[in-house]
């Protein structure tokens, strides 16, 4: 069967040249004579994938020589609990802007550990926007301010890093590292799910600064602890080994394919002609507010319930599938990440005209 165009929010498409070397490594890596599910993690082989993975990253988001790249497990959902763990003491402020559905999970981890407060939040107005610098205000003793770059459900994304007013920057940047701008050095701690622009779902990358690695107090948990990951490289255990190779390959395909500047541009296009579309006639509705809209993540209703139903069916009859939106907003999601091609994003355009056509 030929390959679907996949819009899925995550996991989601992956580089064709990727999954092609994960395929051939999956029986002998770089030719150990040992597949890459069975090598062990403290071989040589292996380490050679840890530590150009690490300078891929760095070389490819820019990040700043002192800070600290690791690959951990748990994906962003235990991100929300160990970042406020490590960051936060007991009774202790955290200012959260909540945009969502991951950034109100997040809230609700950190509340375990401190005073976490969200100091800006749209869920009254269904998340159909972020916020700008002048909608908040920190407070004075909030120890660091987090937010969550994209908005994989509600189709909304800051595109820029929101002012922290002088505090410590914290931010989920699962759905959109990568593929958007990102300034690495203003951030003091940064996480990200692998599962939509770096690889397969089950590993995460974090990027802390020395002031985030150095504030976690004494007596936390070792799977918990930043410090116990960063002194052993990312390997203080038996790490997700494919998951770390595929981060590998996915950033140098990024690398051979204009590097973060080539994603920006890549993405930007996608959601240029998917967004004429939806703004083209009004048979399209899309949740999100027009300046606050992400190039990750499209999401729009139809005129009826049952059209969207309809639509999603016929589109995966045609050969596109991971339509359907979230159950929390309903109607459509078009996910644009990094590896999924201009092409699909065409015959998803023009499959919407003839659907038009035929129920407008």
């Amino acid at each position: 069967m030929p390959r679907m165009h996949n819009f899925s929010a995550g996991p989601a498409v992956l580089p064709v040249s990727v999954v092609e070397e994960l395929r051939d490594n999956l029986l002998d890596l770089h030719g150990s004579g040992i597949g890459l599910m069975e090598i062990s993690h403290r071989s040589k082989t292996f380490q050679a994938v840890v530590d150009s993975a690490n300078t891929r990253v760095r070389r490819v988001l820019a990040v700043p020589d002192d800070y600290t790249v690791l690959f951990l497990q748990g994906g962003a959902s235990l991100q929300f609990y160990m970042s406020a763990l490590n960051l936060l003491r007991a009774g202790e402020a955290a200012d959260f802007l909540v945009t969502g559905t991951w950034s109100q999970k997040a809230i609700k981890e950190a509340k375990r550990i401190g005073d976490a407060k969200a100091i800006w939040d749209d869920a009254p107005d269904n998340f159909r926007r972020v916020p700008g610098d002048g909608d908040y205000q920190v407070r004075d003793e909030a120890i660091y301010l987090h937010y969550t770059s994209n908005n994989t459900i509600y189709g909304t994304e800051y595109g820029r890093t929101p002012s922290s007013q002088g505090k410590p920057l914290v931010a989920d940047l699962s759905s959109d590292i990568a593929g958007v701008p990102v300034e690495v050095a203003r951030h003091e701690l940064i996480y990200a799910g692998a599962q939509k622009n770096l690889g397969p779902s089950g590993v995460v990358l974090a990027i802390l600064s020395p002031w985030a690695l150095a504030r976690g107090a004494e007596g936390l948990p070792a799977m918990l602890d930043y410090r116990v990951h960063a002194k052993d490289g990312s390997l203080y255990n038996t790490p997700n080994c494919v998951g770390i190779y595929v981060i590998e390959r996915v950033f140098a395909w990024m690398e051979a394919n204009g590097g973060l500047s080539g994603m920006i541009a890549r993405n930007a296009g996608k959601a240029g002609m998917l967004y004429g579309e939806l703004d083209r006639s009004g048979f399209w509705r899309p949740h999100a507010a027009k300046d606050c809209r992400s190039v990750m993540n499209v999401t729009w209703r139809l005129p009826t319930e049952d059209l969207e139903e309809r639509f999603v069916k016929a589109a995966k009859a045609a050969g596109m599938d991971g339509l359907k939106g979230h159950r929390s907003v309903g109607g459509i999601r078009a996910s644009l990440y990094n590896a999924l091609e201009p092409e699909s994003v065409r015959v998803l355009v023009d499959f919407m005209r003839e659907f038009e056509r035929a129920n407008g």
